[in-house]
């Protein structure tokens, strides 16, 4: 029996896990350090003297006037993300700005959002945000879409502003809010992004001692505890530290999971502040890898309980994240800041998992609980180590007239990946049948699979970036920005055949905003990316070929109309945008097998709006809309003929018409609270197949909450109410349900 990749022990054939470099370490320390000295000696601006410096404050303060040797500013006694759902700043943009000030889609998900609705997972959390869908992967790595465009594996999913470099299970436990920033933003992040990208916002030590513990318990015998702890260690310093346990049966589809991420901040609000950090996260559980359909009429007719798992009970699917953060922040006496970080971390999967099929034979008339279901296997191991190093420096100042707030910096990143994308049953393995009556039937079977062969890949990317937001007048600004990127990818198969790749590629951004009052903001905007055949191809099911790695990157282009207004004293955020996606240059199959790349033919759009609102509508009603709607969404060019692949005309698979979230609450009384909200997808077909479309759904949740006391407070909410079952995220021969109603009940203690 093989032993598990995920032991202690070194995996077979395996090179050596990458241990992170003291060299580096100083290198990411050293580069703020020496940019501070260089820059100190600079000239201040024409409108600021040394005895009068505008000193830009830490996370969520609010400025003092104070010598210029210290810089210190004092910081909010609880973060703004645990009392409200209405965002008003971001650093998704590289360095904290306000919201009105990007000129793009944003839809943010705080932690009070996340609180109230018991967003645990992170893609719980995406299906609360318009313009999501989900790939039911043919290897288990389920991928997520943004307005038909890949996030998953184009590599669009983002902690603190840093890649989060492989597919593994996420939780929301050490999350202060999640943003989705929506359109293409390569010249903010590098390589991905052409549909967006979503970034995790990791808590953060702040200057008051607070404790928040929560249990709760709920349908499939789950049982959840987290802890948030924050300590005032000294007057500018702070240690937080979040933790998770979390356990379920749910009929077979078992849940194990614990987190661990303390946080330690020095110098807060001072010229130098530090911030150390660590993060495990850790998971064993037995997924619900898919469940069979029937068609009718091109229709996708789900017909098994949502909660029937038909899987084995040596099935797994299991893995962990484990990472470690250093950063270091300056403030100058200008008002500038640079801001220096570097992670690394390592990131393990590893999917064994049954696929379940009716019998042949099996019809909608015939079937029974006494129908068979058979089982196939799936199997699949991913591990990364990661290592990234990012600079920012940003400052306003005055030239030629005009006030300019200038970002860049650089970043660099290594991925050092292997993975057996491909590791099933062998031959001659058959799994135990049982009925569709009979799920969870309590089977087994032993693991007879032979050590296991990874494909190897590793990359290494260097971006240099420079962006400029001019206010032309008070109420009218002018953004541009450029980037560069040196991307070098490396493989080698299972059989030993070793290439490389390597690109330049250059992005681009462009906007203009018109701020007539401090409540309303009107932009347009335009930004370029580009998805490289290096990240793509390491997914493939026997490892990238030649051909596929010599395929330069897929180009895309984004344009958006906007409007970004606060309403009700500015308690409620609305914003509206009107967007046009483009990847005009897609990967293409070449008919030509001897052509030593694919072709670079395709080309796809979407276009249509988005809404997003967040905040009180009054003091005791609070309110969250995410919606977007894709009228038109089309393959303008491909050279697919033949099959069920979505072809040229074909409106691109997993990119619904429709799709919307809306969250209310209301205070009915002190004690007590209360609050709903739907979630609506439209019709959608899966991806790689044009002949079959899924049902539109929608979901129904509520929310009771009795506050006990000033420190206690026992919440119950309901999802699904009405148990719909529906499809939620498809692949073209199956597809996985939604999640049946459950009923959770949680006792919140802070102290």
């Amino acid at each position: 029996m093989p032993r598990s990749v995920l032991s202690p022990l070194p995996v077979q054939g395996s090179p050596r896990p990458t241990a992170l470099p003291l060299g580096a370490l100083a290198a990411g320390v050293g580069l703020s350090l020496i940019g501070s000295a260089a820059l100190a000696q600079s000239v201040a601006p024409p409108d600021v003297t040394p005895s009068s410096a505008q000193v830009s404050p830490a996370d969520d303060t609010s400025v003092q006037t104070l010598p210029s040797v210290t810089v210190k500013a004092q910081a909010d006694r609880k973060p703004a993300a645990k009392t409200s759902y209405q965002a008003v700043s971001t650093s998704i943009g590289k360095g904290k700005q306000a919201l009105r000030d990007v000129p793009q889609s944003i839809t943010v998900v705080t932690e009070k959002l996340i609180d109230d609705r018991n967003l645990d997972d992170l893609k719980d959390l995406l299906r609360t945000t318009a313009g999501i869908t989900f790939q039911a992967g043919e290897t288990g790595e389920e991928d997520v879409r943004l307005r038909g465009f890949s996030l998953s594996q184009a590599g669009d999913l983002y902690i603190d502003g840093m890649r989060d470099p492989s597919l593994y299970e996420r939780d929301t436990f050490n999350n202060d809010r999640v943003e989705v920033l929506k359109g293409s933003a390569s010249m903010l992040f590098g390589r991905g992004s052409t549909g967006g990208v979503v970034n995790q916002v990791s808590k953060q030590p702040f200057l008051m001692t607070q404790h928040e513990v929560e249990a709760t318990v709920g349908t499939g015998n789950e049982v959840r505890l987290t802890g948030d702890f924050n300590i005032k260690t000294g007057d500018s310093a702070a240690l937080r530290m979040n933790i998770m346990t979390h356990e379920a049966d749910n009929d077979g589809a078992t849940v194990s999971k614990k987190g661990f991420a303390p946080t330690y901040r020095w110098g807060i609000g001072t010229n130098d502040e530090f911030t150390v950090g660590f993060m495990h996260l850790e998971y064993d559980n037995n997924p619900i890898y898919n469940h069979p359909w029937f068609t009718v009429d091109g229709k996708i007719v789900p017909k098994l309980d949502a909660q029937n798992f038909y899987g084995l009970d040596s099935d797994y699917n299991r893995g962990n994240a484990t990472y470690g953060t250093l950063s270091h922040l300056h403030r100058f006496g200008d008002g500038g800041e640079l801001k220096t970080t570097l992670r690394h971390g390592r990131y393990q999967r590893e999917l064994w998992a049954t696929v379940a099929r009716f019998a042949t034979g099996t019809t909608l008339a015939n079937l029974n609980d006494n129908t068979v279901i058979t089982r196939a296997s799936k199997g699949r191991i991913a591990i990364t180590d990661g290592t990234v190093l990012q600079s920012d420096y940003n400052n306003k100042f005055q030239l030629a007239g005009m006030r300019h707030n200038v970002i860049t910096g650089l970043d660099w990143s290594q991925d050092e990946a292997r993975r057996a994308n491909s590791y099933a049953d062998p031959a001659g393995v058959t799994r135990p049948t049982t009925t569709v009556g009979h799920p969870d039937a309590g089977q087994s079977i032993t693991d007879s699979r032979a050590p296991v062969a990874f494909n190897e890949f590793t990359s290494r990317n260097l971006g240099l970036y420079v962006q400029d937001m001019v206010e032309i007048s008070p109420t009218f600004k002018l953004l541009a920005g450029l980037r560069h990127d040196r991307f070098k990818a490396s493989y080698e198969t299972v059989a030993g055949v070793k290439f490389d790749r390597s690109d330049n590629l250059t992005s681009q951004r462009l906007g203009a905003l018109f701020q007539p009052s401090d409540w309303a903001s009107f932009h347009a905007s335009y930004g370029t990316s580009f998805n490289t055949s290096g990240d793509t191809y390491q997914f493939a099911v026997q490892g990238p070929s030649l051909k596929d790695a010599n395929t330069p990157a897929e180009k895309s282009r984004n344009f958006e109309i906007g409007t970004k207004l606060d309403f009700f004293d500015q308690r409620l955020s609305v914003n509206a945008s009107a967007f046009y996606t483009e990847k005009y240059n897609e990967r293409n199959t070449d008919p030509d097998t001897a052509a030593d790349q694919q072709l670079l033919s395709g080309k796809r759009h979407a276009k249509g709006l988005d809404i997003d609102i967040a905040g009180q509508i009054t003091p005791k009603w609070d309110a969250f809309f995410s919606y977007t709607w894709i009228p038109v969404a089309r393959i303008d060019k491909s050279n697919v003929t033949t099959g069920n692949a979505q072809r040229q005309g074909d409106r691109p698979g997993l990119t619904p018409k429709h799709s919307a979230s809306l969250w209310t609450t209301y205070q009915l009384a002190p004690k007590w609270r209360v609050g709903g909200g739907l979630n609506h997808r439209g019709e959608q077909n899966p991806e790689g197949n044009r002949t079959l479309t899924a049902d539109a759904f929608t979901t129904l949740d509520l929310m009771a909450e009795y506050q006990v006391d000033s420190r206690m407070s026992v919440k119950v909410n309901v999802t699904n109410v009405t148990d719909e079952l529906y499809a939620d995220s498809l692949y073209r021969g199956f597809y996985a349900p939604g999640a049946a109603r459950s009923v959770q009940v949680a006792l919140k203690a802070s102290f």
